[in-house]
């Protein structure tokens, strides 16, 4: 694949992504980039939302990952259809009663203003963290397919994007975001449909000889029942699907900002079960394109794996160019409109539950200038991120997400399951705490457990001792 192509697909990209941005942004305020204008559309919010839960490290992770797993993330996604309901019929009432803006002003709400900053922060560092990681692996992608070829380092690379994110959210916010995730969730799907058809075509098989071939295959092992001590066990994996779900998208602003942008409760929880019945869908199209890719490499002697195997395969010599474009543009869309989702939630959090800014016409001025510099901030976390590995990259945000949102869940749960307050002073301990502890044990497990590891399932462990510390701590 040419340079020339990828800059011609990218340079497409951008500019469809800049009149979208546009549109949505017409008539825009200071309220409308928090909330949307609460007029977003049910069928919008429900194909949005698909694309919010879905970034570019899902796009080559999960595929690169059937060969180790084979479809067992297919038990993880039975626990998101669970936590979706939890979501719709649990959390969203509460939102839209309170008429929150920030999700973390429930805390506010139930245990005070030191609770409240606990949480916001707790979602600060651990969403900042994240985001970045999800557009340091893209970028490492793009630095390898184009930016090498011109000796551009990698900090140049990082840059451009986020100034491009910057750009195309510093004005409309959710609005825009809410439509960008629309559009990524359109092309993301068609490129992996694309990818298929071109696959089977070159294996030179039709349709059902492809789902036979899958089948027969190891790479289609679903349900693991056998070994609780497995990793991909079937009941860890169920659970820790719910509490991910719950955590990741329920008590998290960039994810629930499309649904509280609805015009109506009922809007919202409509709009949340049928995103996850369409993301079963995609994810189980995710899975057998991993499968395809992978019977691909191996009938034509391609040795990438993992995260590398699906770029590998879409701008092999033997693919016609129209895969490696599908391939450009699923993977930019999905980074570009992650980044903004991130950028956008960040900058609502940090500016209403951090620095206290009321939403008045005088919010304009600080918004902005919190917007500009967690963009700079999530730069140099990606430029950081260039001296780690990618390996995985999926598995370390899930995991780096079962120790930041264990206390945050945990202080949801509390103050809806019970009537008590902890004491104000004890919340940051008890949420520095929890993490360290479920670390520890984390570690220790195969020696204290009996051979036990933990994997996402660490999130229940945490959310257990935050619950515990919260109890030991408070009164009626």
């Amino acid at each position: 694949m040419s340079p020339l192509t990828i800059i011609l697909t990218l340079a497409l990209y951008v500019a469809l992504l800049f009149v979208v941005a546009w549109r949505a942004s017409r008539n825009a305020s200071s309220s409308t980039f928090f909330t949307g204008g609460r007029s977003t559309p049910r069928g919008v919010a429900a194909i949005a939302m698909v694309g919010a839960a879905m970034s570019g490290v899902t796009f080559i992770s999960v595929p690169g990952s059937v060969a180790t797993d084979g479809f067992s993330y297919l038990q993880t996604t039975l626990g998101f259809v669970v936590g979706y309901a939890i979501i719709a019929y649990v959390l969203i009432p509460l939102y839209y009663r309170l008429g929150v803006v920030s999700l973390y002003e429930y805390l506010d709400h139930r245990f005070g203003i030191v609770a409240h900053r606990t949480g916001a922060w707790l979602f600060f560092i651990s969403k900042i963290a994240s985001a970045s990681l999800r557009a340091y692996v893209i970028c490492v992608v793009l630095q390898g397919l184009l930016y090498d070829m011109y000796d551009i380092p990698f900090a140049v690379n990082a840059t451009i994007m986020m100034t491009l994110v910057w750009l195309y959210t510093r004005r409309g916010g959710v609005k825009t975001v809410v439509w960008v995730e629309m559009l990524k969730t359109c092309i993301m799907v068609a490129s992996i449909v694309l990818a298929i058809a071109h696959i089977i075509g070159a294996l030179g098989i039709d349709l059902k000889t492809a789902i036979t071939t899958i089948g027969r295959s190891s790479y289609s092992d679903t349900l693991f029942f056998d070994d609780p001590l497995d990793g991909r066990y079937f009941w860890k994996q169920f659970l820790a699907g719910i509490f991910l779900v719950v955590a990741m998208t329920g008590l998290d602003q960039d994810m629930m900002q499309t649904m509280l942008s609805c015009r109506t409760r009922r809007d919202a929880q409509r709009s949340m079960m049928s995103s996850i019945a369409i993301q079963v869908v995609v994810i189980t199209l995710f899975l057998w394109l991993g499968a395809l890719l992978y019977i691909y490499a191996d009938s034509h002697a391609i040795g990438a794996t993992g995260d590398n195997l699906f770029g590998a395969v879409a701008t092999d010599a033997a693919m016609p160019t129209i895969v490696g474009v599908a391939f450009i543009l699923g993977l930019v869309a999905s980074t570009y409109s992650s980044a903004g989702s991130a950028l956008t939630a960040l900058t609502t959090s940090f500016t209403l539950d951090i620095l206290r800014a009321k939403l008045s016409n005088n919010i304009e001025h600080t918004r902005r200038r919190v917007h500009a510099l967690v963009a700079v901030a999530m730069t140099l976390i990606i430029i950081a991120f260039n001296h780690w590995s990618t390996a995985g990259a999926i598995t370390l945000i899930f995991t780096m997400a079962s120790y930041t949102y264990g206390p945050l869940l945990g202080l949801f749960i509390f103050g809806l399951a019970t009537r008590r307050t902890p004491r104000p002073r004890t919340i940051p301990i008890v949420a520095i705490a929890a993490p360290a502890l479920s670390y520890v044990v984390a570690s220790n497990s195969e020696a204290w457990l009996a051979g036990y590891t933990f994997s996402y399932d660490i999130l229940i462990l945490n959310t257990a001792i935050t619950l515990l510390g919260l109890w030991l701590t408070s009164h009626k």
